[in-house]
């Protein structure tokens, strides 16, 4: 159980919660107070197998990343993926079967090679951050001729199957900078991209916001019911924060499946939600921060000798046996290259044909050393991700700590 005491500012709980959840702690209860300009969190975390967190030396780092997050003596080191200076491309579009495939294949041929990558998926739309180096000398792209051909040919590629011009299909960024968050990053073009919306997807969990007001104290309560899942509490906080909402008082707990959320919020300005109009934003915007991240579809974890053109290799074969990629996180350990993806069938489906998911493993099999191992848990289960991060998610995160962008976007 972590207590901290610490001045109230905007962005402060977002940044101690970033602290544990980067670590890949889980957090199972969390009781937040404020008090004029200070306020204490109480966080109690385990490990991803639900351990009790014994090693004195995480112990000392989880304190003093926490104290720097607290004081904002120093920049947050970032869960990000790839390197310090890179090249990185950010896209939002709407979300189709061999889309990934499709993206990886056109930077194959532009001899960019992938070196990190994050997919999301939710109600039709799809985000991605990619990190691409030169293939002769796995350097930033640095030629502003070169940035404009990848961003064209991309353009070209994601565009050709929309024909409604009303609203932008993707936009995409492509520039050399420093870290930011990508998961934090994720969120803000995901709702950018107003994925929020209702959408056609089936729905297979269930999430109940509510939004009320606690008039003698002068907070507008925000309560939400869902399926428990990790880091939860990340992708509620990140996302009132980026709304410009202020926690003041918070209880985060779960029994059994269920989480429940309560927090009393202001806006930056110190003013509630007095309108319907806000209230129905508020509720849209925190069901999707909760739902995007939910697993989809069966996932397949791959490993294999890092090469150029392994990634449109890779999903090339997911694509020609009829599966759709829903999520995917991608990255390199040393001269490995491994990845998780969660497909789902075309049609969106969940429950994947084995016999299916066997020809995908053999024609893997002649993909120059790649070894696929597909997870046999339930394929929307919200527990699989925490089960199986301490093997692939641990092993990817710990080498992949720099991506994403500072990027302003750039709508086509």
């Amino acid at each position: 159980m972590d207590g901290v005491d610490s001045a109230n500012k905007h962005d402060v709980l977002l940044a101690m919660v970033q602290v544990l959840t980067d670590l890949d702690l889980v957090i199972s209860k969390s009781y937040i107070c404020s008090d004029g300009r200070w306020f204490m969190n109480v966080f109690h975390v385990n490990d991803q197998l639900g351990n009790k967190i014994t090693d004195k030396s995480l112990i000392h780092h989880i304190q003093q990343s926490i104290c720097t997050s607290r004081r904002g003596e120093t920049q947050l080191k970032t869960r990000t993926i790839g390197k310090e200076k890179h090249t990185t491309l950010e896209m939002t579009t709407t979300d189709r079967p061999g889309l990934l495939s499709e993206i990886s294949a056109v930077l194959a041929e532009l001899r960019c090679h992938v070196s990190a990558a994050v997919v999301w998926t939710h109600n039709t739309r799809a985000a991605c951050i990619i990190q691409v180096e030169e293939d002769s000398n796995h350097g930033s792209i640095m030629d502003p001729q070169r940035v404009d051909r990848v961003q064209a040919q991309l353009m070209t590629v994601v565009n050709a199957h929309h024909m409604n011009r009303e609203r932008p299909s993707v936009r995409l960024t492509c520039q050399a900078t420093g870290p930011t968050h990508t998961e934090r990053r994720l969120h803000q073009l995901m709702m950018a991209d107003k994925d929020y919306e209702e959408g056609t997807h089936e729905k297979c969990f269930e999430t109940i916001v509510t939004v009320g007001n606690c008039r003698e104290k002068g907070y507008s309560v925000l309560n939400v019911t869902c399926p428990d899942r990790p880091k939860l509490l990340f992708d509620t906080v990140c996302t009132l924060t980026d709304l410009q909402y202020v926690v003041f008082h918070a209880t985060v707990s779960s029994k059994g499946s269920v989480a429940f959320q309560e927090y009393y919020i202001r806006q930056t300005d110190g003013q509630t939600l007095n309108s319907e109009t806000q209230r129905q934003a508020i509720t849209r915007c925190i069901t999707a921060a909760v739902e995007r991240r939910v697993s989809h579809g069966l996932r397949l974890d791959v490993k294999s000798r890092n090469r150029s053109g392994l990634l449109s290799d890779v999903t090339r074969v997911f694509r020609e046996n009829g599966l759709s990629i829903a999520r995917a996180e991608i990255g390199i350990h040393g001269e490995k290259a491994i990845g998780s993806f969660h497909v789902t069938d075309a049609a969106g489906r969940h429950d994947v044909d084995p016999v299916m998911i066997g020809s995908v493993k053999k024609e893997m099999e002649k993909v120059k050393g790649v070894v696929l191992v597909a997870n046999v848990s339930s394929s929307n289960n919200n527990t699989e991700e925490g089960q199986t991060r301490s093997s692939l998610g641990t092993l990817l995160w710990s080498q992949i700590e720099r991506l994403s962008s500072k990027f302003q976007t750039r709508k086509s």
